[in-house]
């Protein structure tokens, strides 16, 4: 066996390694992605509020007005 022939197995080996690197990545990519798209859709169907009568109201008020501070 050559000197040669052992450096282009530790490349091929690293380029597998890399390959399987980028495969990986990818994988948890899509995840994420779904799972952020998961994560937004509750969010959206959350934003109506129950008011204190009962009846559901399709914005959230917000209490952090000039007037508030």
């Amino acid at each position: 066996m050559n000197v040669d022939d052992l450096v282009q197995e530790k490349i091929a080996a690293a380029r597998a390694r890399a390959e399987e690197a980028k495969r990986r990545r990818a994988a948890l990519n899509a995840a994420r992605q779904r799972g952020l798209a998961l994560r937004h859709a509750a969010k959206l169907r959350n934003l109506s509020v129950r008011t204190t009568d009962g009846t559901v109201t399709d914005t959230v008020t917000d209490d952090t007005t000039e007037e508030n501070s």
